[in-house]
């Protein structure tokens, strides 16, 4: 079980010891990372402490992106503290998470970028072992992006076009690439498309995966301050986009016929609703984490407010986590209305 960091009590500690040594035993979750309340015992009543750990333990899905870990910690220490469920966040890829969600062995995701929604993922959703559960509240587009300085170099490459020239990929080349330029990569289990897209364009590009979002970031960073052209895979919302000042390339207008065949994908990305999804089981398994996590909702500008703290500034995804939760009782208490 994760552990928590939330208010004790300790006369409280003091009461339930009390009991154990009438010859009884007596235990608090608070021991094993969970919560205690003294307000019974502070009125005078009943002085049985709801604890948490007390039901399933349900698992949740976070994906090697900064959004999809600050949401998973929002509603871990949520479901913990208020729900009595014991929560653990999962990671794993999101190329996988879609067998746990409908073995039952992973309860929800919170996150899911619906372009990246394969057909073999698509099956879990259509044989309803996986549910919709609605949507985030943020909206994420992935593109392509360079910084605002080699825009303002060369104007025609705030646009597809002008990256089809063999002078201008000569800019982006590096050893690994020879004459072709380098288009930027990030995490392979990531969706990606640009293969594709640039193969389709007919683009003198070659993609090359970074590995992961921190190597990406670490490229970025270095590339930015020897005012170096890149071109690459990225994404909004992170808190990138403002630091580096990145530009989205306009490739051509997304369409979903161009998306039927993703071999033949020649146009942009799409703008994604973002969802969430749970495993059919979970309705069964903890009727009120589930009703919770439907109402459960992150906008675009709550994760923009969290992503620097842990992006630029090193923070643990966790403690921002908690520290959204303290600054946003009246927004995350409507979440457990009814429970």
């Amino acid at each position: 079980m994760k552990k928590r960091i939330w208010i004790l009590i300790s006369v409280m500690a003091l009461l339930l010891a009390a009991c154990a040594d009438d010859g009884g035993t007596a235990t608090t979750a608070a021991g094993e990372g969970g919560t205690a309340t003294t307000e019974a015992a502070e009125e005078g009543g009943d002085t049985t402490a709801p604890a948490t750990g007390g039901g399933e333990t349900i698992n949740i899905v976070a994906n090697p992106w900064t959004a999809s870990a600050l949401n998973a910690e929002i509603a871990a220490q949520l479901i913990e503290a208020e729900l009595g469920n014991d929560a653990e966040v999962v990671a794993i890829d999101e190329n996988t998470m879609f067998t746990g969600l409908s073995d039952g062995s992973l309860d929800v995701v919170l996150e899911v970028w619906p372009s990246g929604v394969v057909a073999e993922e698509q099956a879990f959703i259509d044989d309803g072992s996986v549910v919709d559960i609605g949507e985030l509240g943020a909206i994420g587009k992935i593109g392509w992006f360079t910084p605002q300085y080699v825009i303002d170099a060369n104007p025609e490459l705030a646009t597809w076009e002008g990256y089809d020239d063999p002078e201008v990929a000569a800019m982006f080349a590096t050893a690994e690439t020879g004459e072709n330029g380098r288009f930027l990569g990030t995490d392979p289990s990531y969706s990606q498309y640009d293969e594709a897209i640039i193969e389709n364009l007919g683009l003198p590009f070659q993609v090359v995966f970074s590995g992961s979002e921190a190597s990406t970031v670490a490229e970025l960073d270095a590339r930015v301050a020897a005012e170096e052209p890149i071109l690459m895979y990225w994404w909004t919302p992170t808190a990138a986009v403002a630091q580096y000042d990145l530009v989205n390339v306009l490739l051509p207008e997304y369409n979903e016929d161009c998306y039927a065949d993703p071999a033949a994908i020649d146009c942009d990305y799409p703008e994604d609703v973002l969802t969430k999804y749970a495993s059919a089981q979970l309705a069964d398994k903890a009727p009120n984490v589930q009703s919770f996590l439907e109402k459960f909702q992150i906008t675009t500008e709550d994760q923009l407010s969290m992503l620097p703290a842990v992006e630029t500034e090193g923070e643990d995804a966790a403690d921002v986590a908690a520290q959204w939760i303290a600054d946003n009782e009246d927004v995350w208490s409507a979440w457990l209305a009814d429970q």
